[in-house]
This record gives C-alpha cells, structure tokens and sequence, in this order.
C-alpha cells in the first residue's frame, strides 16, 4: 500500500514541477510579447513623428 502513496506523491511532486516551468515559460513569453508591443509603438511613434 506505501508503494502507491508514494507514487501519488511522486506525481504530486512532478505535477507542481511542471506548473512551475509552464508558470515560466509564460512569464517569459509574456515578455517577450511586451517587449514587441513596446518595440512596436517605438517604431509607430517615430514613423509619425517624421511624417509631421
């Protein structure tokens, strides 16, 4: 009977891992999507700063 507890608490273990690397990686991507939205309107706000 231990053996499967243990095994529970393995995939407990292995699950919260998981969502913590997910958890990164969409930090990561949401970063990524700031960055470009900021790049983005850098880029439109000299682009009508040079057609005035």
């Amino acid at each position: 009977m231990r053996s499967k507890y243990q095994n529970f608490e393995d995939l407990v273990k292995q699950n919260k891992q998981e969502l913590l690397d997910d958890d990164k990686k969409v930090q990561q991507l949401e970063y990524r999507l700031d960055e470009k939205v900021i790049s983005q309107s850098t880029d439109n706000m000299e682009q009508n700063s040079l057609q005035q």
